[in-house]
């Protein structure tokens, strides 16, 4: 399943940051940001939780770029 977020970020490099958070958070099998757009797309492993996963993407993003903002 792929889901598009709305996002706040102030920086390409910290949209690169949090991209990489988001790959990295178990869950997700793919994740993409862009920054012009200001919009973050996740595809979800199979079985999984959209809303559970996101939390934790919040969670990743957050300790990469305390300011940015992922709307769910």
């Amino acid at each position: 399943m792929k889901k598009s977020y709305k996002i706040d970020v102030d920086c390409a490099n910290c949209a690169n940051k949090m991209e990489d958070a988001a790959k990295k958070t178990t869950g997700v099998k793919n994740a993409a940001v862009n920054f012009m757009t200001l919009k973050m797309r996740v595809e979800f492993e199979e079985g999984q939780d959209a809303g559970v996963v996101m939390q934790e993407v919040v969670k990743n993003c957050k300790k990469v770029d305390d300011d940015c903002e992922i709307f769910l």
